[in-house]
C-alpha cells in the first residue's frame, strides 16, 4: 500500500500536547497503515483534569487502546472500529491511580492488513482487542506493565508490525479506491469510484465492508468532512461558501448540517473546543 497524497485526519483537539496525551509518528514502513501512536508519555497519577470528558469525532481511523493500571496491576484493552458519529469519553473510574495509556491509531483501511478477521460489523463498535488482533494482543499485553515510556512501547510494537508486513492482507481494488477517494477529497460518488476500479458498485461495497467496515460512500463523506475540518482550523480566511464549491456540497446548509452531524456541534463551537487546547501548539 502506497499513499499517493498526504492525509492526516484530525481529532476534535488536534493542538493538545501534554504528558497525558502524546502522539508519535510511525516509521516510514508503517506510514501507509498507521496515523500515529498515542498515549501517556510515562506512568502518571490520573487527576480529575486528565479524566475529564472529551469529545471524540469521526477521524476515519480505528484504534487499539490499552489502559495500564499500575495501582491495580492490570491491563485492559479495546478495539474501536471506525466511527461515523461523535461521542464523549469518560475516564473517571481511575482517578488517583498510577496509570498509562498506549494506543495504535490505524487508518480505517490500514487495520485489516494486520487483523485476524474482517472489519465487518465494526462501525461505531468497541470490542476486545483479541476479537480482531489476537496474535498481536497475546504478545503486547504481557509486556505493557514492564514497558514504561510511550517510546518504549512504540519501539516494541512497531518491530512486531514490521515483521508482519510480509504477510499482510491487502486488496488492490480497495487500495486504489482509497487513493481515489483521498485524491478527490471525498467528492466522488460511488458509481464513479466503482467505474474507475472496473467493478460494480455492489462488489465495491462488499469489499469495503470486509476491509474497512463502512461503505465507500460513507468513507468518502467522512474523508470530505475531515478535509473540511482541517481547512476550518488552518485557513485564516476560511469561508463556508468557498468550501461548498471546493468539496462539492449541495449548498451552505448541506455543509453546515453535515458538519454538525459528524462533529455534534456547529463550526464556531468546534473551533472553540479545538483552540481551548493550544497549550503546546504544534503544526497539524
Amino acid at each position: 500500500m502506497n499513499n499517493l497524497i498526504s492525509y492526516h485526519p484530525l481529532t476534535s483537539t488536534p493542538f493538545k500536547r501534554k504528558t497525558s496525551y502524546i502522539e508519535l509518528s510511525p516509521c516510514k514502513e508503517m506510514h501507509p497503515y498507521i496515523r500515529c501512536y498515542w498515549g501517556t508519555e510515562s506512568p502518571m497519577m490520573r487527576s480529575k483534569n486528565d479524566a475529564a470528558t472529551e469529545l471524540v469525532i469521526p477521524d476515519t481511523c480505528v484504534d487499539i487502546i490499552y489502559d495500564i493500571d499500575y495501582t491495580n496491576n492490570t491491563v485492559t484493552g479495546g478495539f474501536c472500529g471506525i466511527n461515523d458519529c461523535s461521542f464523549h469519553t469518560d475516564n473517571n473510574e481511575t482517578i488517583g491511580h498510577i496509570i498509562s495509556t498506549f494506543a495504535i491509531r490505524f487508518y480505517g483501511w490500514g487495520a485489516y492488513a494486520f487483523a485476524d478477521d474482517s472489519m465487518k460489523s465494526t462501525l461505531n463498535g468497541y470490542f476486545n482487542v483479541g476479537s480482531r488482533f489476537e496474535w498481536l494482543d497475546k504478545i503486547i499485553r504481557p509486556q505493557l506493565l514492564e514497558l514504561k515510556t510511550l517510546q518504549e512501547k512504540v519501539s516494541f510494537v512497531e518491530k512486531l508490525l514490521i515483521e508482519r508486513l510480509s504477510n499482510v492482507k491487502e486488496n488492490t481494488v480497495v487500495n486504489d479506491t482509497i487513493q481515489n477517494i483521498l485524491i478527490h477529497r471525498g467528492s466522488l460518488d460511488v458509481s464513479s469510484l466503482a467505474k474507475d476500479s472496473f467493478i460494480s458498485t455492489r462488489q465495491l461495497e462488499r469489499l469495503f465492508h470486509e476491509y474497512v467496515g463502512v461503505t465507500p460512500k460513507k468513507l468518502s463523506n467522512l474523508v470530505r468532512y475531515q478535509f473540511l475540518w482541517r481547512d476550518i482550523l488552518c485557513e485564516l480566511d476560511f469561508e463556508v461558501l468557498s468550501a461548498v464549491y471546493k468539496y462539492g456540497y449541495t449548498d451552505q446548509s448541506h455543509l453546515l448540517r453535515e458538519f454538525k452531524r459528524y462533529h455534534s456541534v456547529d463550526i464556531h463551537t468546534a473551533k472553540a473546543i479545538a483552540f481551548n487546547h493550544v497549550g503546546n501548539i504544534q503544526v497539524i
